[in-house]
């Protein structure tokens, strides 16, 4: 037997074609019928262990190219009705010609609509949007554009956003970032299955500018944007494709 969360990613992968996504080229057996591999395109690194061992960070303007190979890559996927449901930077990969391809589908799904409910335990948890968190059971793209922000926010501070150690704590970490949610900005809200479970500190202001003081306007309008609380207002790919911070220097 397969484990059917292999035969998802065998599936999905096979399906995806675009240079932004690793590419399975095929599956081959070996000696034995359990000795089955998975045949990919070579990435020489993963930008994990790139941040961990460069000398120098990458530059605003390298994080622009990566980020936007990644959000073509989303893109892509999201309008084949895939969720990624574990974009971070480790399953980022990179190849010496500075492709950057999203790897490990293994909690990738399809998706249609309507959407059906599917496991809240997804997304590794500095990632994790905060629907997600309060116990939503249906998930749409959004919750990607959420982890999107993280790894932009990442690669521009050189360290993890939101480095929480157990989901409480990771909900506290976001309202200290972004403000107390509240059914204003995010209808719904209070219906959402774990809101109860938590007591929310009272955290007026949204403190972005203050931790990243040296970004653009632009730049701060993006990452909003991606960390809208509303699941339903967070920017998609293809907004993010056309944001002005990719369009203004440094290029």
């Amino acid at each position: 037997g397969v484990p059917i969360s292999s035969l998802r990613e065998i599936t999905l992968l096979l399906r995806l074609r675009h240079p932004n996504i690793v590419e399975l080229k095929e599956v081959v057996v070996g000696n034995h019928l359990e000795s089955i591999f998975l045949v990919m395109g070579y990435c020489e690194q993963d930008l994990a262990s790139l941040l961990e061992n460069m000398p120098t960070p990458f530059s605003e303007a390298q994080v622009k190219c990566i980020v936007l190979q990644v959000l073509r890559g989303l893109q892509y996927l999201h309008q084949n009705f895939i969720i990624h449901r574990d974009l971070k930077v480790s399953n980022l990969l990179m190849t010496d010609k500075g492709c950057v391809k999203t790897a490990d589908f293994g909690l990738a799904r399809a998706y249609g609509i309507p959407v059906k409910p599917m496991t809240p335990k997804v997304v590794t948890l500095w990632y994790r949007a905060p629907e997600l968190l309060l116990g939503t059971t249906t998930q749409t793209t959004s919750i990607d554009m959420w982890a999107m922000g993280c790894v932009l926010a990442e690669l521009l501070a050189h360290k993890p956003l939101l480095p929480g150690t157990s989901e409480i704590h990771q909900v506290d970490l976001i309202v200290q970032l972004l403000g107390t949610p509240s059914e204003n900005i995010w209808p719904g809200f209070s219906r959402l299955p774990l809101v109860s479970q938590y007591s929310l500190r009272k955290q007026p202001y949204n403190n972005l500018k203050h931790r990243f003081p040296w970004l653009s306007e632009a730049g701060l309008r993006l990452l909003n944007l991606l960390f809208m609380y509303d699941p339903k207002k967070r920017a998609t790919a293809g907004d993010c494709l056309e944001s002005s911070y990719f369009k203004g220097k440094p290029l």
